[in-house]
């Protein structure tokens, strides 16, 4: 599990800025953080991936360089994570990419479930997923999101990629994701409240973004 703000960064400036409340009503500026904490965690994910030697003529002289060996494919768990999403494809700019959309179902008093409402993605098999969703609250969207993805074929890897991660998301993911995964996080806060949302966190990253949903 990698934790972006055990060192001390430039991401700890945008993170802030999505936090504050007296900044983050700024739509613009939300997603344009969001994005930003996609392409940090992009840079960081991509020092894990296979490279291959490559040469090059500059105007010079020739040259070996190291290239990316196989492009991931980024899959955005909507609507929250375009932004976040976004950033990744700004780096990985010939990655495929897939959409899953995700909702929380509160109909039933005191009950949350997360219903699962579309899916299209490239093939999956023997790929290296990078699966982004900013906020890791409960883990079940994302657990339900990795059945999707398993159900179309067996990936190589998967890169879960979130902004804020609560323990019991961390926690619920163990017990219930066995493909091999990899956590890479901005920061991990201290829980969820009884609504099942961050605390501290930011609150609902998707009505930040694009508005109040009805």
């Amino acid at each position: 599990m990698f934790v972006l703000s055990d060192t001390p960064s430039i991401a700890n400036r945008f993170l802030r800025e999505m936090r504050d409340i007296r900044i983050q009503g700024d739509r613009m500026r939300f997603r344009r953080n969001l994005e930003r904490m996609g392409e940090i965690m992009a840079y960081e994910i991509s020092k894990s991936f296979d490279y291959v030697s490559e040469e090059i003529e500059t105007p010079l002289t020739s040259t070996s360089t190291l290239t990316l060996n196989e492009q991931p494919i980024i899959i955005s768990v909507m609507r929250a994570s375009l932004p976040f999403y976004n950033g990744f494809l700004n780096y990985f700019d010939q990655a495929g990419s897939g959409f899953i959309g995700a909702f929380r179902d509160e109909s039933q008093p005191g009950e949350i479930t997360v219903q699962l409402g579309y899916h299209a993605s490239p093939t999956v098999e023997e790929r290296i997923i990078i699966l982004a969703d900013p906020m890791l609250a409960t883990g079940k969207s994302l657990v339900e999101s990795i059945q999707t993805i398993l159900s179309h074929g067996t990936p190589k890897h998967i890169h879960i990629a979130a902004v804020i991660a609560a323990p019991e998301g961390i926690k619920y993911l163990k017990e219930n994701v066995t493909c091999p995964y990899s956590l890479w996080l901005g920061a991990i806060d201290e829980k969820l409240n009884h609504q099942s949302y961050i605390v501290p966190g930011l609150g609902d990253a998707g009505d930040l973004a694009f508005g109040p949903k009805l």
